[in-house]
């Protein structure tokens, strides 16, 4: 695995397992963009490393049936600090 492009989407894989983060999140620790990081752990990673792959789907899937829940949370917050 000698390409950095592999290694990178095993790097951002690694990350969100350990700390249960949301694609958004990972891409900003890295400094890449959220399709760069959907991309690697979505497609490269299946190939490089299936058994990460599994692990971080379980992770964006419950993200991703969690994502309205968070959105409606983070809309109330704002309109909260709007009325002070």
């Amino acid at each position: 695995m000698n390409n950095p492009v592999e290694e990178r989407a095993v790097e951002l894989g690694a990350y969100i397992v350990e700390n249960k983060s949301t694609v958004r999140a990972a891409a900003k620790q890295f400094g890449v963009s959220k399709s760069t990081v959907h991309k690697d752990v979505a497609s490269r990673l299946e190939k490089v490393n299936p058994q990460l792959y599994i692990r971080v789907r379980e992770i964006l899937d419950l993200n991703k049936a969690q994502r309205h829940i968070r959105g409606g949370i983070a809309t109330k917050e704002k309109y909260e600090k709007a009325k002070l």
